[in-house]
């Protein structure tokens, strides 16, 4: 029998273990709560940018984000989401060329949705924003019980039931709402005040602005290099809610151009730096311009099912808009651990890997 050299043995093995390290070695998760797929694709919508009763001033929105071709006017809100997401990493969600991206659960609307991504499935029981703890096993739970994750997971939002979403009594993932983590204690860092502000500031009194949410949660990531984060929003839900399209554009773009911030770190960052993936997303979607539907969502509203993910960084491949694929909320999780290169599982039937986006 032929033996193998010992030099071209060893290369061997080095070449299979390397084939075997996965290329993402972190993820961050952001949500754009309730972000239409409308806005996403094409952009602020004519109806709606026109209307006195939801934009307080037409002139100045459409100076800023009005132009007739539907893809400048999506360059124009989230021009990092199309001149950088675009051009090196995949979105999923453009109805217009077939490619898909919907929720399973049938409530569509936060808690449910948030659940959905977080278990791979969506459980009709969780049918209230006010619903307790999630009883759902999640990859919260799956990489908390990871000795490589030690210390190096965290969740960082604007809305309070994260913490009942994630479940962080039974799991013990550092969650902070408001600056604040389940604790209470406040954490505010050394980010000077004028890094704080907010063009649009959020109306509803149970919530403060994702300019501080931003902050702090780049500040963790900074000063911890967490491997698996997760940055979830609320200022485009709030907004849509509430009728005021202008705020709802701009906070849209606002983020947008935290995650220009964000990337620019993460490139510049030698723990991060080309083994990282970003991925933006959202709960739910919205209802359409009939009958000021863009407002609401929820079961009665079918077609805030609608969502859309854009991806990029370690393991994302580098082909833009997706043109067809059917794909699910629920195929986030385990896109995410395998990404890692792990295998949720759970005995529920979750979802699959988008594996149309992987590397």
């Amino acid at each position: 029998m032929n033996k193998i050299p010992s030099v071209l043995f060893i290369l061997c093995v080095a070449v299979s273990f390397a084939q075997d390290v996965p290329k993402t070695q972190n993820v961050i998760l952001v949500t754009f709560d309730g972000y239409r797929w409308q806005e996403m694709f094409k952009g602020a919508q004519k109806k709606l940018i026109g209307n006195k009763k939801l934009v307080r001033d037409i002139p100045t929105l459409e100076k800023k984000y009005w132009a007739d071709d539907a893809i400048a006017r999506r360059e124009k809100l989230t021009p990092f989401i199309w001149n950088t997401v675009a051009k090196q990493g995949s979105i999923i969600g453009e109805r217009k060329h077939s490619s898909k991206m919907q929720v399973t659960n049938i409530h569509r609307f936060s808690y449910p949705g948030y659940s959905e991504i977080f278990s791979g499935w969506g459980n009709r029981k969780i049918n209230s924003n006010d619903y307790p703890d999630n009883p759902n096993h999640t990859i919260w739970d799956f990489l908390q019980a990871d000795a490589s994750f030690k210390n190096k997971i965290v969740a960082v939002a604007t809305w309070d039931a994260f913490p009942r979403i994630i479940n962080t009594k039974r799991n013990g993932v550092p969650v902070y709402v408001n600056i604040k983590d389940t604790a209470g204690t406040c954490r505010s860092g050394n980010i000077l005040l004028q890094g704080w502000d907010t063009k649009c500031p959020a109306s509803n009194g149970f919530i403060t602005e994702d300019s501080l949410t931003y902050h702090f949660a780049k500040e963790y990531i900074v000063k911890n290099h967490p491997r698996f984060a997760f940055i979830g929003f609320d200022e485009t839900d709030e907004m849509a809610h509430e009728g005021k399209y202008d705020s709802y554009l701009n906070s849209a773009n606002q983020l947008d151009g935290y995650m220009q911030d964000l990337w620019n770190f993460i490139q510049s960052d030698p723990q991060y730096k080309d083994n990282t993936t970003l991925i933006i997303t959202c709960d739910h979607g919205r209802g359409h311009l009939g009958m000021n539907m863009w407002k609401h969502h929820g079961g009665l509203v079918f077609s805030s099912n609608k969502i859309w993910v854009a991806a990029i960084g370690a393991g994302i491949k580098s082909q833009g808009v997706l043109k067809k694929g059917h794909f699910y909320q629920k195929q986030i999780a385990a896109t995410i651990t395998k990404l890692f290169g792990k295998k949720f599982s759970d005995e529920q039937k979750i979802g699959k890997p988008i594996d149309a986006i992987l590397n």
